[in-house]
C-alpha cells in the first residue's frame, strides 16, 4: 500500500516544478520578445528618418544649385560650340590640328565638359583610350560587381520571401490568424466593416514585406492574442515554442533592418547626409560648403571657356593654347561628379 500511494505523491511533485520551471522560461521568452520588438522599432524609426533626411537633403540641393548647374551648362555647351568654331573656320597644319583636338580631349575625359558625341573622329580615340586603361576598366568592373552587391543585398533585404521556410510559415500563420479575425467580410455592421478594413490594410502590408514584428504589434494592440492556460504544461510548453521561433523570427528582422540601413549609409548620397550632420557637429554648413564649391568649379569652366574664346579670337598664341587652360589639378584628377559626392568626407578627414 505504501508504494502505491507513492507514486501519487511524486506526481504532484513533479507538475508545479514542471510548470514553475516553464513560468520561468516563458518570462525569460517574453521578455526577449519585447525587447527584440522595442530594437525593431527603433531601428525602423532610424532607417525611416535617415531616409527622409537624404531626400530633404536631394531635394535641398536641387532647389539651391538647380541654377548654378544651369549655369554650368550653359558654359559647357559654349565651350562645344567654341572648339567647333575652330575647327571649321581656322586653318592649321595637321599636327597642329590634332594638338588641338588633344587639348579637347582632355576636356572631355577629365570631365570638366561633357563628352561630344557629334565629333565621330573623337569617338574612335575615346574607345581607344578606354578599351587600353586597365585601371579604369577594372575600376569601371568593380564598381559594376559593388553595384551588383549592393542590389543584390537590397533584394535580400527588402524581399519578403528570403529566410528560412519556417519562417514565411510562421509570418503566414500570424497574417491567416490576423486576417480571420479583421477581415472586413467577417462583420455585417458598417462602422465595424470601415475599422477592420483599415486595419487589414496594415495587416496586409506588413505581411507584403515579411514585418511580423509589424503583426505581432497589431495583435497585441487589438489583444487578440492567443489565451492560454498557465497551469496547464502542454499551452505553457506551445506558447514557449511559439515565442521562441517568433524570436528567431524578429532577430533576423533585425538584422536585415540594420543591414538595410547600413547599405543606405555607404550610398553617395547617404554618405553625404552622414557627413553633413558630423560637419554640423563641427559648426559647419554642409550645404553653404557645397553650394561654395559648385560656385568654385562653375568660375574654373567660365575661365576655361574665355580661354577657348581667347585662341578663337587669337588673343592668344597656339602655343600658349596648346598649354593648356589653367585648370588646377583637382578638376585633372575626378570628374565633377565625384567631387560633389566626396566633398564633405574628405573635408571630415
Amino acid at each position: 500500500m505504501a508504494k502505491k500511494k507513492s507514486l501519487p505523491l511524486q506526481s504532484t511533485k513533479v507538475t508545479p516544478l514542471a510548470l514553475s520551471q516553464l513560468h520561468i522560461r516563458l518570462e525569460f521568452l517574453e521578455a526577449e520578445h519585447k525587447s527584440l520588438l522595442k530594437q525593431i522599432k527603433r531601428k525602423r524609426t532610424e532607417l525611416n528618418n535617415f531616409v527622409e533626411q537624404m531626400r530633404t537633403f536631394a531635394t535641398e540641393i536641387f532647389h539651391q544649385a538647380s541654377p548654378h548647374f544651369q549655369k554650368m551648362a550653359e558654359l559647357d555647351r559654349d565651350i562645344h560650340a567654341l572648339f567647333d568654331e575652330i575647327f571649321t573656320t581656322r586653318k592649321f597644319g595637321k599636327q597642329t590640328i590634332k594638338n588641338i583636338e588633344a587639348v579637347y580631349l582632355e576636356l572631355q575625359l577629365t570631365g570638366i565638359i561633357s563628352p561630344n558625341a557629334n565629333r565621330k573622329q573623337f569617338n574612335t580615340e575615346l574607345n581607344e583610350l578606354f578599351n587600353n586603361s586597365e585601371s579604369e576598366s577594372d575600376f569601371s568592373e568593380e564598381a559594376a560587381e559593388g553595384s551588383h552587391q549592393y542590389w543584390q543585398a537590397q533584394q535580400s533585404v527588402e524581399s519578403p520571401s528570403v529566410g528560412r521556410t519556417e519562417d514565411k510559415r510562421k509570418i503566414r500563420e500570424t497574417f491567416l490568424r490576423l486576417a480571420e479575425i479583421f477581415h472586413p467580410d467577417k462583420t455585417r455592421d458598417s462602422e465595424t466593416q470601415i475599422y477592420h478594413t483599415e486595419i487589414m490594410k496594415s495587416i496586409n502590408k506588413a505581411y507584403q514585406e515579411g514585418d511580423l514584428a509589424r503583426l505581432l504589434e497589431i495583435e497585441r494592440i487589438q489583444q487578440v492574442g492567443e489565451v492560454i492556460d498557465l497551469n496547464n504544461e502542454d499551452d505553457l510548453t506551445r506558447k514557449c515554442r511559439t515565442i521562441e521561433q517568433q524570436n528567431q523570427i524578429l532577430l533576423t528582422q533585425y538584422e536585415n533592418l540594420k543591414l538595410e540601413l547600413r547599405l543606405v549609409k555607404n550610398t553617395p548620397e547617404g554618405a553625404m547626409v552622414s557627413d553633413s550632420r558630423k560637419a554640423a557637429k563641427k559648426g559647419i554648413n554642409s550645404m553653404s560648403l557645397m553650394l561654395k564649391t559648385i560656385e568654385s568649379q562653375m568660375n574654373v569652366i567660365s575661365q576655361i571657356r574665355d580661354f577657348v574664346k581667347d585662341f578663337r579670337e587669337q588673343k592668344i598664341t597656339i602655343k600658349e593654347f596648346l598649354g593648356g587652360p589653367p585648370t588646377p589639378h583637382s578638376l585633372d584628377e575626378e570628374m565633377m561628379e565625384d567631387i560633389l559626392e566626396q566633398m564633405l568626407s574628405e573635408l571630415m578627414r
